[in-house]
């Protein structure tokens, strides 16, 4: 894996005051009611969003790449009537965090997300994570093994190398995201992206035009780690995922690893969290609370 060497920020400060005024106008009107924490850590300051009751094991949500807590927006009410839930805004991602150090592999990552739990006074927590969020949450726990209450997995990486596929499904989605609105959600469907029917969160893609991400590509998780890994774990994985043939993951992970429940997503494809997120909410609901 090629180590990152620059830290991800905005091109200027104009860009980023344009951004999160919009960001933060969301995440009021999409999310319940919350509480926001910064979180100093040795990579840069993350910003946290507490919404639920005070007591019980939280439930921390990671974001995929080029992600921030308010994608989560679908999830958060539904899950805060039982847990705690703490939304991240990762450093290396367009949001409310900054970056000061580079985060060049998956140690760093899980060295970081270590920090951030720890200056939350999060000592368990139900790990959740879509796309590169599941990476760093599965490097979190072979590094600091026995934290996490438990592991879900939302079409993640770290489970095999990027090919051309995925790549030409994100520039795809990029195009199709720059056009007026009635063709943009028309072309969800033919490019397999129901992120395109996000009224709610589309504003924000031009203002991410002007971020400039520099974070490592997930490295492959060998199998003899995934076999080390006993915390209960939920994967799920949309059907037509672009980064793995679906069925044939869910079956490997279920013969490695030792406490997996590994399910496929009817119809989905990497955009798992957006296109299905009643059937996820019931998948999480359910494996919480067993």
């Amino acid at each position: 894996m090629k180590a990152a060497t620059r830290i991800s920020d905005f091109t200027n400060d104009r860009a980023r005051q344009r951004f999160l005024g919009f960001y933060r106008d969301a995440l009021t009107r999409l999310w319940p009611p919350f509480t926001t924490t910064s979180v100093p850590t040795s990579y840069g300051e993350a910003v946290a969003y507490r919404a639920g009751p005070a007591d019980g094991v939280p439930v921390v949500l990671v974001p995929g790449a080029g992600g921030s807590a308010v994608t989560w927006y679908h999830y958060v009410e539904r899950l805060a009537r039982h847990h705690p839930v703490i939304g991240l805004d990762p450093v290396g991602e367009p949001s409310a965090a900054r970056q000061t150090r580079p985060i060049a592999d998956g140690h760093d990552a899980a060295t970081f997300l270590s920090e951030v739990l720890t200056g939350l006074g999060v000592e368990r927590a139900h790990l959740v994570g879509m796309s590169y969020g599941g990476w760093t949450i599965v490097r979190h726990e072979l590094a600091f093994p026995g934290r996490a209450a438990s592991l879900t997995l939302l079409d993640p990486g770290g489970f095999g190398r990027f090919g051309a596929r995925f790549w030409l499904w994100i520039m795809a989605g990029g195009l199709a995201g720059l056009t007026p609105g009635p063709i943009r959600r028309r072309l969800a469907g033919p490019v397999r992206n129901a992120t395109l029917r996000e009224d709610a969160l589309m504003p924000l893609l031009p203002m991410t035009m002007s971020f400039r991400r520099r974070l490592p590509l997930p490295d492959t998780i060998a199998d003899a780690d995934l076999a080390r890994i006993t915390t209960p774990t939920l994967v799920l994985l949309g059907e037509h995922s672009v980064l793995y043939p679906a069925a044939e993951l869910a079956a490997h992970l279920t013969q490695v690893m030792p406490n997996v429940r590994a399910e496929v997503v009817p119809g989905a494809s990497h955009d798992l969290p957006a296109h299905s997120p009643d059937v996820v909410a019931g998948h999480l609901e359910q494996f919480l609370a067993a």
